[in-house]
């Protein structure tokens, strides 16, 4: 077996050379656990996931299903909130981040895969200049002077629509709005010119014209720098407009996936036709929205067979007992669920 060691001199020393040619992101076979009153219990399960450069990934799902679990998983950063890998494996260019030392995940952080949180306020540091945050991430990562990271800083603020880019980098989180702080994450990002980011919730907590300025700057930027984006949503609508595949997660599992195409024209499993019968745009006007009766299962409550089957209306004996093969319906669409037939 390769040493840690090893692997750093075949590819994180190359990291340069190998951005924008990146190959594959892959989570295989994931399970995360995590721990209940003394008690470790599944949080995601058998989680597999693919994300091409220069391709927009949705991961949708209702909160507590695992999805941010599952993201914040590629750059492992919930190991101090006690998450732990039970099985399977997160590779990049084919080399595990699960191998890695800690000295080698910083350098993957921000400089192959960088991370934009929901919630600014929370992401930055309150007490450190704008500046001083973005600079830090550009010296962390590409050999810059001091004088040379703060034009980066400024130029990256220009590149998110900031115009007074000087000024914002000498002032403080809590002085800007909320699509200023978010602009700010987004320029953080890109400080180091990753190959990819994943984007948990961003624009959940901004208002709506807010919202659609952060969504055009996204995928701008994704589609100018071949960027591969893996976005982390509850909206069905945000994924038609982002997205060139989804997967559907419930529970700790991925119950769907497929192109957006494939998805939206097809939806095969109750839950995804659930979640989208749930969209504001498809509800008849002077109508309150429909909603999935029940609520998600935490961790060590999953119900045996289907996770999904006591709020399935079209739930069966065997849906509570048997577990649901993966089935591909057409293309590169799959779905778990007994109640689609295998089409071959």
């Amino acid at each position: 077996m390769e040493s840690a060691e090893l692997i750093s001199d075949s590819f994180v020393e190359s990291s340069l050379q190998l951005r924008h040619n990146a190959a594959m992101l892959e989570i295989s076979d994931l399970s995360l656990s995590v721990s209940i009153q003394g008690e470790r219990v599944d949080a995601v399960s058998a989680v597999s996931l693919r994300l091409e450069p220069g391709r927009v990934l949705g991961l949708v799902g209702e909160s507590g299903c695992g999805k941010s679990l599952t993201a914040q998983a590629i750059l492992r950063l919930g190991e101090h909130q006690g998450v732990e890998k039970s099985s399977g494996d997160i590779s990049l260019d084919g080399n595990s981040l699960f191998d890695m030392s800690d000295e080698q995940l910083r350098r993957v952080r921000g400089g192959h895969i960088a991370m934009i949180f929901q919630e600014p306020m929370t992401a930055l540091n309150p007490v450190f200049t704008i500046g001083s945050q973005i600079t830090e991430v550009i010296r962390l990562h590409l050999d810059m002077s001091a004088q040379q990271a703060n034009q980066r800083a400024i130029d990256l603020l220009l590149d998110v629509g900031m115009q007074d880019a000087e000024q914002i980098l000498k002032q403080y989180p809590d002085s800007l709005s909320g699509g200023m702080r978010q602009r700010v994450l987004i320029a953080m990002a890109m400080a180091a010119d990753p190959d990819y980011i994943i984007a948990d919730e961003p624009t959940t907590a901004l208002d709506v014209s807010v919202q659609k300025r952060i969504v055009a700057l996204l995928l701008d930027l994704q589609k100018k720098r071949n960027l591969g984006l893996l976005l982390v949503t509850h909206d069905f609508g945000l994924v038609a407009e982002m997205c060139d595949d989804v997967a559907v997660m419930y529970a700790g599992e991925i119950v769907e996936s497929g192109t957006v195409a494939e998805i939206f024209d097809h939806p095969a499993h109750p839950y995804t036709r659930a979640l989208m019968g749930c969209r504001p745009e498809v509800s008849t006007p002077g109508e309150a929205l429909p909603v999935i009766a029940g609520q998600v299962p935490p961790p060590g409550r999953w119900p045996a067979g289907c996770h999904f089957a006591k709020r399935c209306p079209l739930s069966e004996d065997d849906c509570s007992q048997a577990v649901a093969a993966d089935v591909w319906v057409k293309g590169e669409h799959i779905v778990r669920c007994l109640h689609v037939g295998d089409p071959s």
